[in-house]
């Protein structure tokens, strides 16, 4: 599981890794005592994977801002991808390294972006953290306390992860409609 949350949070290619679910089935797992784990290990040491896959990826971002710039534009790199971050940003200041984590592909490409674009490290950092807890403790204290509630519940996880998808893609839809609508 940390190896999961440090990849989507940091390395390139995690994007399509599973990361709230993981964390919602874990704190509900824990609760259930299906997993043998504490529920403040199991918080800490996610958390601490998801600030260590986010420098990661700052660190990734930072080293090959200068070279994706010169590189063409390819089918997953477009230089106007760095531009249109660097303005998100501008605009939303640390908070889009907060909210980011709650969207499953902006979580993983905020903080390359950031380095990109050379956010301020001490800056990252604290939004890093902030975004970090609340990321885990939001998904792992949700499935935790809903498990203690009802334990019936670990009998229905397929469902439960359908439901999860489904709601953490709404909003990617939405914003994908609203760019499609302004354009034409």
């Amino acid at each position: 599981m940390l190896i999961v949350v440090f990849a989507e949070t940091g390395l390139f290619f995690g994007f399509f890794l599973p990361g709230d679910y993981l964390l919602f089935m874990a704190g509900l797992l824990c609760s259930s005592g299906m997993i043998d784990v504490s529920l403040g290990t199991l918080m800490i040491s996610v958390i601490m994977a998801g600030i260590l896959g986010n420098y990661t990826g700052y660190w990734f971002g930072y080293r090959t801002g200068p070279v994706l710039f010169s590189k063409q534009d390819s089918l997953f790199f477009k230089k106007r991808y760095v531009v249109i971050a660097e303005e998100f940003y501008a605009k939303h200041g640390g908070m889009a390294l907060v909210l980011g984590r709650f969207f499953p592909i902006i979580r993983t490409f905020a903080p390359i972006f950031a380095g990109v674009v050379k956010v301020e490290f001490k800056k990252f950092t604290i939004y890093n953290i902030i975004g970090s807890v609340a990321w885990v403790s939001t998904f792992t204290l949700a499935g935790f306390f809903l498990g203690r509630k009802y334990p019936q519940l670990k009998d229905y996880l397929q469902y439960i992860v359908f439901g999860l998808v489904i709601i953490t893609t709404i909003p990617l839809v939405i914003a994908f409609f609203k760019k499609r609508l302004v354009k034409n």
